[in-house]
């Protein structure tokens, strides 16, 4: 099995990263199988305490009878693309992008393997067939997913070269606000950027935050509408760290409406979690020169506060 380390995972302990994907197999069966040499990193054996970078090539086998399957359910899904490489998929709010050790079921990963098999990349494992990128589970919205190894690199490139545009659109808390951290007229105006970086937080290691010694993180956002104490915007990644326009937009005091884990509280409309929607993709169709560009409605969360706030 290869495994390809994304920026989600970087910084994880070898051993435990392991033990994350396979779930089956105890941490001292996992680190006497790296101690073993049936581990290995970029084509070297390393420790157990090994701390894991983007771009690592995790190469290993796990015993047979011990081999950790995801199971295809007939789970339906909204395509919104697709070609005989690759789709794109309007994800709900709600459902997890990929097993977890502790949920194994009723993922989008679930729901492709009941439709296409083993037609789906599996650079990054069993638990990520297909997967290019993600979305937190409440987010909803556009997803590439590639049916070949080959596929997935092409797009995966993309991806690490910023020509893949994502937007996004969100509401959140506070209409006018005069921010410091470099960005004076913040709300005041309709088109601005926030360039700040974002790493783990030490604390609460299931967070990400702006840190000095964080990744270089850049959103550009556009005001779309304004309310007496909300706003609504388009947000471009030209990024794409973990959680980014989440921590961002906390982080200067405007989380996202009913971002609970990032300090937004529940609003007078409940919604699952943030009010957040991943809208529009465009990418070049994989081994040709044609622009992809897509784009969907706000889902049910944005109209339902957008009906509240203008109501």
């Amino acid at each position: 099995m290869f495994i390809n380390i994304d920026e989600n995972d970087e910084n994880k302990r070898l051993d435990s990263y392991l033990a994350e994907i396979t779930p089956n197999l105890s941490r001292s069966k996992i680190q006497s199988l790296i101690k073993s040499g049936a581990v290995k990193i970029n084509n070297t054996v390393k420790k157990p305490s090994y701390s894991l970078k983007e771009n690592d090539r995790i190469e290993f086998e796990i015993p047979e009878h011990e081999d950790l399957k995801v199971l295809p359910q007939n789970i339906p899904l909204d395509i919104v693309y697709e070609d005989e490489n690759m789709l794109v998929v309007n994800k709900p709010s709600g459902m997890l992008t990929h097993p977890t050790p502790i949920e194994r079921e009723n993922t989008l990963v679930n729901a492709l393997l009941y439709k296409y098999g083993e037609n789906l990349s599996d650079i990054n494992g069993e638990f990520r067939r297909g997967i290019l990128h993600r979305l937190d589970r409440n987010t909803s919205g556009l997803l590439m997913i590639a049916k070949n190894n080959k596929t997935h690199e092409f797009l995966s490139g993309q991806i690490k070269e910023h020509t893949v545009t994502k937007k996004y659109r969100a509401i959140v808390k506070g209409a006018t606000h005069v921010a410091t951290l470099g960005i004076e007229k913040f709300f005041n105006t309709n088109e601005f950027e926030i360039n700040l970086p974002i790493g783990r937080n030490p604390n609460q290691p299931h967070k990400m935050m702006v840190r000095e010694d964080g990744k270089e993180s850049l959103t550009r956002v556009k005001v779309l509408e304004r309310f007496k104490e909300h706003t609504y915007i388009e947000l471009t990644l030209i990024t794409g760290r973990t959680h980014q326009i989440r921590v961002h937009m906390s982080h200067l005091k405007h989380p996202v409406y009913n971002d609970t884990l990032y300090g937004a509280g529940q609003g007078k409309v409940k919604t699952q979690e943030q009010v957040l929607q991943s809208y529009y993709l465009s990418f070049t169709k994989p081994f040709g020169n044609e622009i992809i560009d897509l784009e969907i409605e706000p889902d049910e969360k944005i109209n339902k506060v957008l009906r509240y706030l203008r109501g």
